[in-house]
C-alpha cells in the first residue's frame, strides 16, 4: 500500500477514535467541573448569607414555637398537681406517682452523650392544716418531715408556698419562680451546673374544710432542656450551646431575670442563707464581676444598651418581636416570644416570661465569611485537579489512539495484498483501450 494512503488510514482511524472516546470524555469532565463550580457557588452564597429578613423571621418563629412548648409543658405540670390531689395520700402512692411521671433529658457521661429518663418531680409533700408535713418524698425516697409554715424550714430557707397556697380556693395553684442555689462563674467553669426547682402547691380540703397543702417540686433540668440545645441559626440541635459564639437561646422570667442560659452564672439564684444574689447594675457591675457573680436582669441592663430593657418591656406586654442592640460592644440580634402560661403568680399579658434567641451578628458574619473562603479554596482545588486530569487524560488518549490506529493500519495492510490495488488499475486501463 502506498505510504500516502497508509497515512490517510492512520489519520482516519485516529480521528474516529478521537470522536468516539476523547470528545465524550472531555464533555463529561467539563460537565462535572461545571457542576462542582456551581455547587461551590451555591454553597458559598448560603455560607455568606447574613441575617436577612427571611432568616430573622425563621428565628422568630422558632422562638415562638419554643415558647409555646414551654407553656404547654407548664400547663401539663399544673394538671399533674391537681390530679395528685385525688390519689390516695400514702407514701407508696406518692412514690409511684413520682416514678411514673418521667421525662427524657440529654446528659454527657464518660464523654458519651445519651438520653436518660428522670422524674419530673424531685419532691412531693403533703402537710396538715398547720403546715406540718405528713408525707414527704424527696428523690423518690421518704424524707424527714418538718413544719413548713416557717419558710426557714423549707428546702431553700425562704420558700413561702404553704402560706400562699392555704389562701387559695380549691383547684387553684401557687407556682413559684425558679428557685435554686446560685452557681458563680468559678464554680461553673469547674463543671458545676445550676440545679433548682419550680414549686407548685395547692390547698386540699376535707369535709371540715381546709386540711392542708399538697406540693410538687418540678426539677429545673426539664425546663432548661427547652433552650439548652438550640442554636438559632441552625435547624438541628446540639448537646449544649456555646455562649462564647453569641449564638444561643435563653429564657427570662416575668420579672426580667435570666432563668435558663448556656452560662449558668447568669441565672438568678440564692446564697446559702436563702437570700437572692443581686443582679448586675451599672453601679455594681465591676464589683460583682470580680466576685464571679453575674446574675442578669434584662430590665436593669439599660446601661449596656437601651434596647435591652425595651425588649423585656415588649415581651412582658405579651408581644413577639425582633430587635438589634449592642451588648459588650458587639452587635446582637434577638428574636423574642412570650411564654403564654398564666396564673395568679404569672398574670397576663406577660405570663411566665419569654424566650430569647440571640445571635452575635458580627461573629456570625465572620464565621460565614471564613466558611465561604474555605469553600472557595476547595472549589478551586477541585477545579484545578479536574483540569489537570482532563489534560493528562487527553494526552494519554491521543497516545493510545495513535498506537491503536497504527496497529489497525498494520492489520489492514496485512489483510490486503500489496498488488490488489495495482490489479484494479490494470483493469481500468484495459477497459479504456477497448
Amino acid at each position: 500500500m502506498p505510504e500516502n494512503k497508509k497515512d490517510k488510514q492512520l489519520f482516519t482511524v485516529a480521528r474516529l477514535f478521537f470522536l468516539l472516546i476523547v470528545i465524550p470524555f472531555s464533555l463529561m469532565a467539563i460537565l462535572i467541573a461545571n457542576g462542582i463550580l456551581k455547587l461551590g457557588i451555591t454553597a458559598k452564597e448560603r455560607a455568606v448569607t447574613v441575617l436577612d429578613q427571611t432568616s430573622q423571621e425563621e428565628i422568630k418563629i422558632r422562638a415562638m414555637n419554643t415558647a409555646d412548648e414551654v407553656a404547654s409543658f407548664l400547663t401539663e405540670r399544673k394538671k399533674d398537681l391537681l390530679i395528685a390531689t385525688i390519689i390516695p395520700a400514702t407514701e407508696s402512692t406518692y412514690k409511684q406517682f413520682i416514678n411514673e411521671n418521667k421525662k427524657a433529658i440529654w446528659i454527657k457521661e464518660d464523654n458519651v452523650i445519651k438520653q436518660v429518663s428522670i422524674p419530673l418531680y424531685s419532691e412531693m409533700s403533703l402537710t396538715d392544716r398547720n403546715g406540718n408535713e405528713v408525707i414527704k418524698i424527696v428523690d423518690g425516697k421518704a424524707a424527714s418531715k418538718t413544719n413548713i409554715s416557717n419558710p426557714a424550714n423549707t428546702r431553700y430557707k425562704t420558700e413561702d408556698y404553704f402560706n400562699k397556697a392555704r389562701k387559695l380556693n380549691k383547684g387553684e395553684v401557687y407556682i413559684s419562680q425558679v428557685t435554686g442555689w446560685y452557681v458563680n462563674k468559678s464554680e461553673f467553669e469547674k463543671g458545676k451546673n445550676f440545679t433548682g426547682i419550680i414549686r407548685m402547691a395547692t390547698p386540699v380540703f376535707s369535709q371540715e374544710g381546709f386540711s392542708g397543702v399538697l406540693s410538687l417540686a418540678l426539677d429545673y433540668q426539664h425546663l432548661a432542656e427547652y433552650t439548652a440545645h438550640i442554636i438559632p441559626t441552625q435547624s438541628g440541635y446540639v448537646f449544649r450551646a456555646d455562649a462564647s459564639t453569641g449564638n444561643y437561646a435563653y429564657m427570662v422570667n416575668n420579672k426580667g431575670f435570666i432563668i435558663a442560659h448556656p452560662n449558668d452564672y447568669h441565672i438568678e439564684g440564692l446564697y446559702g442563707d436563702g437570700t437572692p444574689v443581686p443582679p448586675l447594675t451599672e453601679k455594681t457591675t465591676e464589683v460583682m464581676t470580680k466576685k464571679g457573680e453575674e446574675v442578669l436582669n434584662i430590665n436593669l441592663l439599660g446601661f449596656m444598651d437601651p434596647g435591652l430593657p425595651e425588649v423585656a418591656k415588649d415581651a412582658a406586654a405579651g408581644n413577639t418581636g425582633i430587635k438589634m442592640y449592642k451588648f459588650a460592644g458587639q452587635t446582637k440580634f434577638v428574636a423574642y416570644a412570650p411564654i403564654k402560661f398564666y396564673s395568679a403568680d404569672y398574670p397576663k399579658p406577660g405570663g411566665f416570661g419569654w424566650i430569647g434567641m440571640g445571635v452575635n451578628v458580627e461573629r456570625f458574619n465572620e464565621q460565614a465569611m471564613k466558611a465561604s473562603q474555605n469553600i472557595e479554596k476547595e472549589v478551586k482545588a477541585w477545579t484545578t485537579t479536574i483540569v489537570l486530569i482532563i489534560i493528562i487524560s487527553i494526552v494519554l488518549l491521543f497516545m493510545i489512539s495513535a498506537l491503536l490506529s497504527r496497529g489497525i493500519a498494520r492489520s489492514i495492510s496485512a489483510e490486503v495484498p500489496a498488488d490488489s490495488q495495482q490489479g484494479a488499475r490494470y483493469d481500468d486501463e484495459d477497459e479504456e483501450d477497448k
